[in-house]
């Protein structure tokens, strides 16, 4: 994602459609599975575990399959180290990529990313090399038609957010990372349900791209989310709201 950019709009209308079908996108099941992991399978002593169960439910997940998730953690062989590793590429047009994995395996994580760039158009880059171009933030989006631009915009900057953006129906809330939780907690404090919170990564420079271009790109990050270590791709690329609209359909 570049970010909070529409593109965001693009993944959340895939995952709810795929979640109705049955077909739910790995990405989420992956990150509940990995939070668990790594902090615990109890989520009231897991916050990353809570933070993707509710992500989860927002795109309707099955409580089966977020048990399926959970379960899946606590089956891994025991005494078996998982790191978190990013990597740096490029992708069709120039678009700045970086895939956030989690691997017990470094080596055999790095060969399956490079083959993916390889073969859908990309290249691995050295480390630092596309990083400096995206910034860590909180981001915590919410429904227009629940609150007004002026009471959000007040409780958030209060609460220690950086700004508030509108996209499309809904108000996107920026965070520096450590004010995210404190600044989700105001919104509970005032019943302001929220639609999708968490960490992301934030473009300072963006490309933008053709329709060839777009459906290019877009297929080197869905291949890239299906890699079974992959838990985040963020790229630098926007698109225009016409060609958002005719491919999120």
């Amino acid at each position: 994602m570049s970010g909070h950019s529409k593109w965001s709009s693009i993944r959340r209308s895939k995952a709810a459609s795929e979640a109705a079908s049955g077909r739910m996108s790995p990405m989420v099941a992956k990150e509940i599975t990995f939070a668990a992991r790594a902090a615990g399978v109890d989520p009231a002593g897991n916050p990353r575990l809570r933070a993707a169960i509710a992500a989860a439910k927002s795109v309707n997940m099955p409580a089966t399959d977020i048990d399926r998730a959970v379960k899946k953690a606590a089956s891994a062989p025991a005494g078996v180290p998982v790191e978190e590793v990013t990597y740096e590429g490029y992708g069709p047009a120039g678009v700045a990529m970086l895939v956030d994995c989690a691997t017990d395996n470094r080596n055999r994580a790095s060969g399956e990313i490079r083959h993916i760039f390889d073969k859908y158009g990309g290249h691995m880059a050295e480390a630092g090399s596309v990083s400096y171009m995206f910034k860590h933030s909180g981001l915590i989006e919410v429904a227009r038609s629940v609150i007004g631009e002026d009471e959000l915009m007040e409780l958030a900057l209060d609460a220690g957010a950086e700004d508030v953006q509108g996209e499309g129906d809904l108000w996107a809330i920026l965070t520096p990372p450590a004010a995210l939780e404190a600044v989700r907690a105001a919104l509970a404090a005032r019943q302001v349900p929220v639609t999708s919170a968490g960490l992301t990564r934030l473009a300072s420079v963006e490309v933008p791209l053709s329709e060839r271009e777009a459906k290019a790109a877009l297929r080197l990050l869905e291949m890239l989310e299906h890699n079974e270590e992959v838990q985040n791709v963020y790229a630098n690329f926007v698109l225009p709201d016409e060609l958002l609209a005719k491919l999120a359909q």
